[in-house]
């Protein structure tokens, strides 16, 4: 198992996870999410890929990508109420339905951990789906608790 920074002849294998993702969330709320689809186009993966403010690791597993993690930088600059800290947010973390429980996931979460650690961040924030739970047994597995929660009403 390699973890590393996509590059841009992973953008095929990072685009048929994305659909993955999508259908979870398809699956639990089709009612907000398309499926099949995907969050971000080659186009904008390339984009990503080469953009140091939005680093995307991959996992390599037996030559194809078997897992990824999206992060973006972010940061409350000059904001009335909050402080300003850098943050660094996943976006999204995905392994192959085929290739879990295998430590994909942990190795991608722990990979995320120290580049925010080696590059200042303060902390790592994500958001995740209600109607995940596996999602949400993973990240509290790891670690994480609720910072904050949205809520709806449908109406």
């Amino acid at each position: 198992m390699e973890i590393r920074r996509a590059e841009e002849h992973d953008i095929e294998g990072i685009l048929k996870l994305l659909i993955q993702v999508d259908m979870v969330h398809h699956e639990g709320r089709p009612d907000l999410f398309k499926g099949p689809a995907t969050k971000y186009n080659a186009e904008q993966l390339q984009d990503l890929i080469g953009n140091d403010r939005t680093p995307v690791f991959v996992c390599i597993e037996n030559g194809i990508v078997a897992g990824h993690a999206f992060c973006i930088h972010k940061r409350a600059v000059g904001d009335n109420v909050l402080t300003d800290v850098k943050t660094l947010y996943i976006d999204d973390i995905c392994v192959d339905e085929n290739n879990r429980k295998k430590g994909i996931g942990k190795a991608l979460y722990e990979k995320v951990i120290s580049y925010a650690r080696e590059n200042g961040f303060y902390n790592v924030t994500l958001n995740v789906w209600n109607c995940n739970p596996g999602a949400v047994r993973f990240y509290e597995k790891m670690g994480l608790l609720p910072q904050k929660i949205t809520m709806e009403k449908i109406l």
